[in-house]
């Protein structure tokens, strides 16, 4: 069954973020509609519509006659996202880890497995979107969804411009791996430890994630 136009444009626009966060979409590059239209394989209307919605998000700037511009985020912008991502990711998780019924276990387990395949693939657009949907997922559980807005938008705003040499390394995959330890501590009912391990990963978003090619170690 073909998608709805409104389907198909909320499709594109993850793509697309998820292509802007990874570096797949280089900052200060200016890209039309029809030449991410031929990168992504769908016709460039709803491709300057999914544009469109993140120019409202400061993902990207109009460029008048020319098309849409992808913004930098500076290292202080960085650091402070994941300040207030530190501040509510990890003991929202805490608080969360007794509370997710056993019976989504195996649903929360496949997710985190789709985030370890598309690290295998090497596909950094389906990572991110995998990831996205993981923890968006998870932090659900707290019933706050002001709080799953909140850090849906400062995780749109991350840029994670080192998974590319942690591809070409082959390090990505134990990356991934951090969200298989978390669904072991929840499943165990360690909220402590669950806390810890998101602390962990936070941190590895911020310094190797973040990081470009030219100062990965």
């Amino acid at each position: 069954m073909a998608c709805s136009p409104s389907t198909r444009r909320e499709q594109i626009r993850e793509a697309l973020r998820a292509a802007i966060i990874s570096g797949e979409l280089t900052p200060g590059t200016v890209y039309s509609a029809p030449t991410l239209g031929a990168r992504f394989g769908v016709s460039p209307t709803p491709v300057r519509e999914a544009m469109l919605d993140l120019v409202k998000e400061g993902l990207v700037v109009a460029q008048p006659n020319k098309g849409f511009r992808i913004t930098d985020v500076s290292e202080e912008d960085l650091d402070n996202l994941a300040a207030v991502r530190l501040l509510i990711e990890p003991p929202t998780v805490r608080d969360i880890t007794t509370l997710i019924p056993e019976a989504d276990f195996p649903t929360l387990r496949s997710l985190a497995q789709d985030i370890v395949d598309a690290a295998e693939r090497g596909d950094l657009v389906r990572y991110i979107e995998a990831d996205h949907v993981f923890h968006l997922t998870l932090l659900g559980y707290s019933g706050n969804r002001y709080l799953v807005d909140v850090v849906a938008g400062l995780r749109s705003q991350t840029r994670l411009l080192g998974l590319t040499p942690l591809v070409q390394s082959g390090r990505l995959g134990t990356s991934a791996a951090e969200h298989h330890e978390l669904m072991n501590f929840i499943e165990a009912r360690d909220p402590v430890g669950a806390e810890l391990l998101m602390r962990r990963h936070i941190g590895h978003v911020r310094a190797l994630w973040a990081r470009r090619t030219e100062e990965q170690p």
